[in-house]
């Protein structure tokens, strides 16, 4: 089984979106997904319960509770759990950084939202992981400004994901029907990304996965 920690100290950065589409496109190739709210808004949790039982399945849990809860995921038979922190929540942040295979920051490439990830980055290292920053809700075409932001949070001492996740508006329609980018627009750009994302994901954490026939984005 793989964890992956989705963190960032900044408000908006698209951390739920991005731990259940994870999740999501794990369950499409067979992968058993659990998503861990850690979030005191809940928002993956409502986002579950308007899909009335669909997988992936949604838990939450307090921070000290963490380590507990991906040890009884494993022992139930997930093979990739995602876990959804809170902004502004050094020990939720902390706690899934700790037991996390993979840190993964989401961050709008924009000059104030890539300064905000400094402390993100900073806590990571403090555990003694490396963050990787995925740039979410950015335009998607405009090479200039993710090769600036690369160029910054390399600066910081992060890694950044190839794969981007621009904005995309089956985002917003998705989430408030309880679905995802793959049930709304299964062909569409947003389902090749998150599909992309997830493939490098399991690169990087050494997992088999089924081909999606799909090239990373560049």
């Amino acid at each position: 089984m793989s964890t992956i920690a989705i963190i960032s100290q900044k408000g908006g950065a698209g951390k739920t979106t991005l731990a259940i589409h994870l999740a999501a496109a794990a369950e499409r190739i067979g992968q058993v997904s659990l998503i861990i709210d850690t979030d005191p808004q809940a928002t993956a949790s409502q986002w579950a319960e308007w899909r009335e039982g669909a997988a992936p399945e949604v838990i939450d849990s307090a921070p000290p509770r963490i380590a507990a809860k991906v040890s009884a995921a494993k022992a139930q038979g997930a093979r990739f759990v995602v876990i959804d922190t809170p902004p502004h929540a050094d020990s939720a942040a902390t706690r899934a950084i700790e037991i996390a295979d993979l840190v993964l920051v989401p961050c709008r490439p924009s000059a104030f939202d890539l300064a905000a990830i400094r402390t993100t980055i900073q806590l990571a290292k403090l555990v003694g992981k490396t963050a990787h920053v995925v740039f979410t809700a950015g335009p998607p075409n405009a090479p200039r400004i993710y090769e600036d932001a690369r160029d910054l949070v390399s600066g910081f001492g992060a890694q950044c994901c190839p794969v981007l996740l621009p904005d995309r508006a089956v985002y917003r329609h998705a989430s408030a029907q309880g679905a995802t980018a793959f049930e709304l627009e299964p062909e569409g750009k947003a389902a090749q990304e998150i599909a992309a994302l997830h493939m490098w994901a399991c690169a990087q954490l050494n997992m088999s996965t089924c081909s999606h026939g799909l090239e990373t984005a560049q």
